[in-house]
């Protein structure tokens, strides 16, 4: 799983990636900051199931914080997009290709209206942020409407002189969309396509182009710089405007101070909590104390949180509807090495219990007898749908 963050230059997108990440990136205010991808780790987090056990998990990668269990997931932050980016410009083209591999896109959105559609900043509140998504929805439409578009005409002759399966022909011809068969074909039904390709117009292409990429690119909206008092009727209306959309309100500035500070030992911040406490007051200088307060009284008092973990929360179980799953023993929620419940798989959603098996090791999967619900002790079968939060033991032959 890869998400995607995206957005116009100059709206806090590499510091909304950096607070994800605390990955060394680059943070400036003016566009191209970022020119090629940048990578790193992020977290989501998962109610912990170790304490419904009396016991303390070790995990082999994330970590643990209060009662949450934060397991990583892999983040790209590409260059901001520009209007026209499908045509190419501001390197438009190579920012598109390197979204194709992201399985949900984060659009970083400046909620208070202080940069304007080509990321040049402007007085809080004279741009509408509406224009953005509507922007950034055209651009991606468009790129996938190119990549149809490009020798759609001899393609589509050549599948209907030789009689061949429309469908199955094209799933395989766009197959680096991330659709697969049945996504066209529910799409191309759903639109009410002919099975005659050569009679598809433009507007046939377009509208395909735009239902699969809303299939294959499920957006959710990084609503950013919230605590800025405009932002909040802005939020307001990105709602209203946008109703199939998950719009969440957030301040990456908050979330990378309040990680530094952790980071640094000055307070202790579960991220995506109301409040953090502080360790020893009297490390902390005054501009500290006062940036502090002002995030407590200003954003975790006032939105609740600064947002941030939410959004990535939501795009991996809301939109992807993933699910974490434990591996674990009846009897035994340790591994050969002594260390608790030490993994947790993010699964994709209707996973099974035959798909986990195969998710631990390939010969696990191939020796699959049962499985067992580590809670209720009770066997469940090869294709019992994992739910969040399952631990779940596999018996093998061997």
């Amino acid at each position: 799983m890869l998400v995607g963050v995206v957005g116009k230059p100059n709206v806090g997108k590499s510091t909304f990636f950096k607070a994800l990440t605390l990955a060394d990136v680059e943070i400036a205010n003016y566009p191209f900051a970022t020119i090629k991808p940048n990578r790193g780790v992020a977290h989501v987090r998962v109610k912990r199931v170790d304490k419904e056990f009396n016991t303390t998990a070790n995990p082999r990668v994330g970590f643990l914080k209060g009662d949450y269990r934060f397991v990583p997931v892999e983040v790209m932050d590409v260059a901001g997009l520009v209007p026209d980016a499908y045509k190419g410009k501001g390197m438009g083209n190579q920012f598109l290709d390197d979204l194709r591999q992201a399985d949900v896109l984060i659009h970083v959105v400046d909620a208070s209206g202080s940069t304007n559609i080509q990321g040049e900043p402007v007085p809080p509140g004279t741009h509408d942020p509406i224009e953005d998504v509507k922007f950034l929805d055209n651009e991606l439409d468009m790129w996938y409407f190119q990549i149809l578009k490009k020798g759609w005409d001899r393609f589509s002759k050549r599948v209907t002189l030789e009689h061949k399966d429309a469908v199955k022909m094209v799933a395989k011809q766009f197959s680096g969309l991330g659709a697969d068969e049945d996504d066209f074909k529910d799409v191309i039904k759903s639109l009410g396509l002919s099975e005659n390709l050569t009679e598809w117009s433009d507007d046939d292409l377009f509208n395909l182009a735009s239902t699969l990429r809303r299939r294959t690119k499920p957006i959710i909206i990084a609503a950013n710089k919230m605590d800025i008092p405009i932002a909040s009727e802005n939020i307001k209306k990105l709602k209203e405007a946008f109703k199939d959309y998950k719009i969440v309100g957030c301040s990456a500035e908050a979330e990378l101070a309040l990680k530094e500070a952790d980071k640094e030992g000055l307070i202790d911040y579960v991220p995506g909590d109301s409040k953090f406490i502080i360790r020893d007051e009297s490390k902390l200088n005054d501009k500290q104390k006062r940036a502090l307060d002002f995030i407590q009284k200003n954003i975790l008092d006032k939105f609740g949180s600064t947002g941030v973990q939410q959004v990535i929360d939501t795009a991996v179980f809301d939109l992807l509807k993933y699910v974490a799953v434990f591996p674990g023993g009846v009897h035994k929620l340790e591994d050969s090495e002594g260390r608790v419940l030490p993994d947790c798989f993010l699964m994709p959603p209707k996973s099974t219990a035959l798909d986990f098996a195969y998710k631990i090791h390939t010969d696990i999967g191939n020796n699959f007898v049962t499985a067992i619900n580590v809670r209720t002790k009770k066997p469940v079968g090869r294709d019992y749908v994992l739910k969040h939060r399952d631990v779940v033991e596999i018996m093998t032959k061997n």
